[in-house]
This record gives structure tokens, C-alpha cells and sequence, in this order.
């Protein structure tokens, strides 16, 4: 693995679908040993045993700790010795964050100042922390605490040399059957014989699998600069597509598709990346990155040697990415393990 070959990771947050993937993508390699931080036991015990099964040899590497990121004590327990994190805890709901959106600030803003405060105290090589296309144009609670949350991160970046801890953010769309997503919740639906519930035909939403958003995050370790926002160009499809591409999977009817109207705070389409931070984007292909605006807060040296130039780069939507038809999406789903052990065919 590289880098990677006998150091030590942190995934904050680890207990989610990001954490599971990134178990999946590293535990069986030469990685040395692999923590998971978070605040739920029973997720803990749980993926404890899953992976003492799955992967007996290996699970000698995989170490848990309890801790909420919100105590910055309770952080610093789980990072000594630490080489690199994923910094994956969040509140990421749109509407739970709407209804309790102190609680959002409090683990998606005041949480990651704790985990980059302790990871600078004890030199972590490298943080790349996970954010969403809701912070870009934030619009809800979630989104706004998520773009709050990617300031702090450049400001921190600000404050130590890179060649002692990097800082970067991944921004990526909706991830494909991770836990709470809307496609599990449809084939719930299609399997107790109720209606698929879609919230509006025309929204647009991008398409992630979590193995791809793995490679995001590889990807900032491995090219991105401190205080970079590093993106995936990402495909997207209206939801009524993705319904109707379950249904077809899972035999129901797509009559049994019933529109339910948008829940609080959705947008009807997401940003990856704004008109704004086109002025200083790079493409890198397959991907964005967005570095830091490194200047100083002295401006009187621009009011006299400005820069006038900007990219000819446009913002990056889920309305004008590639869209992807019925029969595309259906093929990315059977992809994924998920859907495949769901329909019995792994």
C-alpha cells in the first residue's frame, strides 16, 4: 500500500458506510493498524464481530475507541501514535439537522475543530475530512454546518506547515445504498409491497458508489495540498429515474411510484462546485481541486496589484454533469454489493 504500509489510521466517525468500505479497501493490506473513533457501542460490537468473521487473520489490526467528537478530551484519547485520519463524523440528515441544527453545529463544526486541534497537537501527517455538495450554496442547516465546517479546515490548514500535517476536504454527492440513502429505503418499500415514495420526479441528485467515494479520499491523500477541496466529476440522474431504475431491478411496477413532495430543507438539484470557486479551480481530469485562497488579510496589496484573471470553468451541478438514463443507472446499481445481495446473486 505505500504510504500506508505499517502506519496507523483513524476514521472518525468510523462506524458508518464510509467506514465499512474503507475497512473493506485496507484492512487485508500491509496497513499497520486501523482505527475506528466513534460514540455508538453497538455499532462498534457490531462491525467488531462482522469483521472478526469476514476477516479473521487481519482483525488483530482493528482497534476501537468510544469518544464523541464534540469532547475535545475525549478525541485527543484516540490519536496518539496516529499517521493519518478520515474524518467522517457528521450529522448528515437534511431534515433531523433542520429540526436540531445546534446539535448539527455542535458535531459537524465544534467536531472537526477538535479532531484537527488534536491532530496538529500530536502531528498527524495527514487529515482529510468528508464534506458534501450541500455545502456548496448551502440552503439548509446541514449544508450551511458542512461549508462552516470546510472554512474551519482551510483556516486550520493556515496555521501549520504542510510538511507536518496536511489538511484537506473531499466534497462528493449522495453515496449509493450507504446507510440512510433512499435506494435501501425503496427496496424496504418494494419488499413489504408499499408504495415507492419519491419526494419530486424532477430533482437531480449525483451518483456516488461508496468504494468511489473511498477513491476520493485516496485521492486528496495522496495529490491534494493543504487546504485543498478536492471533487469527483460525478454523474447524476432525476430521482424518478433512480426510482424507476429499482423498480425495474426489483420487479415492482413503476405505477407503484407515489410522489410525496420535498422534505425539509432539499434542494431540487445539488452543486459540487460554485461559479465562485471556478475562479481558482483546477481539472484534473477525473477530478476538481479547489485550493486554499491563501492570501492575507492585508488587502491594501490588491488594491493596487490585483488579479483580473479568472478559469473559464462554469459551477459544477447535478443539473449539468452527465445525465444518466434509466438503463445507466440500472447498470451502476448491479455494481454495487449492496443491490446484489439484496436481489441473491452474491
Amino acid at each position: 500500500m505505500g504510504d500506508f504500509t505499517g502506519k496507523t489510521l483513524l476514521i472518525v466517525g468510523g462506524t458508518g458506510s464510509f467506514g465499512n468500505a474503507v475497512l473493506n479497501r485496507f484492512l487485508t493490506t500491509d496497513i499497520g493498524e486501523i482505527r475506528i473513533f466513534s460514540r455508538d457501542e453497538k455499532k462498534q460490537d457490531e462491525m467488531r464481530h462482522a469483521f472478526q468473521v469476514s476477516y479473521p487473520e487481519y482483525a488483530g489490526k482493528l482497534l476501537f475507541f468510544i469518544g464523541d467528537v464534540r469532547e475535545l478530551s475525549s478525541v485527543r484519547g484516540a490519536m496518539h501514535g496516529v499517521d493519518y485520519i478520515f474524518h467522517a463524523a457528521a450529522l448528515k440528515q437534511v431534515p433531523s439537522c433542520e429540526f436540531f441544527p445546534m446539535e448539527a453545529l455542535k458535531t459537524n463544526v465544534i467536531g472537526l475543530d477538535n479532531v484537527l486541534t488534536a491532530a496538529i497537537d500530536e502531528k498527524v501527517r495527514a487529515v482529510i475530512c468528508l464534506s458534501t455538495d450541500k455545502a456548496a450554496y448551502p440552503i439548509n442547516a446541514m449544508g450551511v454546518t458542512k461549508a462552516l465546517a470546510e472554512r474551519v479546515a482551510t483556516a486550520k490548514s493556515r496555521t501549520v506547515p504542510e510538511a507536518q500535517t496536511k489538511i484537506c476536504c473531499t466534497r462528493y454527492g449522495n453515496v449509493l445504498c450507504s446507510r440512510g440513502s433512499v435506494v435501501p429505503l425503496w427496496i424496504d418499500q418494494i419488499k413489504a409491497g408499499r408504495p415507492v415514495t419519491v419526494t419530486n420526479p424532477d430533482m437531480t441528485r449525483f451518483l456516488m458508489s461508496l468504494e468511489e467515494a473511498v477513491a476520493l479520499v485516496e485521492f486528496a491523500f495522496r495529490e491534494g495540498h493543504s487546504g485543498d477541496i478536492l471533487v469527483q466529476k460525478a454523474p447524476a440522474c432525476t430521482i424518478l429515474t433512480l426510482a424507476k431504475a429499482v423498480c425495474s431491478l426489483f420487479g415492482t411496477d413503476e405505477s407503484q411510484i407515489r410522489i410525496i413532495g420535498i422534505r425539509h430543507g432539499e434542494k431540487m438539484a445539488e452543486t459540487l462546485l460554485t461559479n465562485e470557486e471556478c475562479a481558482r479551480a483546477q481539472d484534473l481530469g477525473d477530478f476538481y481541486r479547489v485550493p486554499a485562497d491563501n492570501r492575507t488579510l492585508n488587502y491594501d496589496n490588491y488594491f493596487s496589484n490585483g488579479d483580473a484573471e479568472r478559469n473559464t470553468l462554469t459551477e459544477f451541478t447535478s443539473d449539468n454533469t452527465t445525465r444518466l438514463d434509466v438503463d445507466a443507472v440500472t447498470a451502476k446499481l448491479l455494481t454495487l454489493p449492496y443491490i446484489r445481495q439484496q436481489l441473491g446473486t452474491e
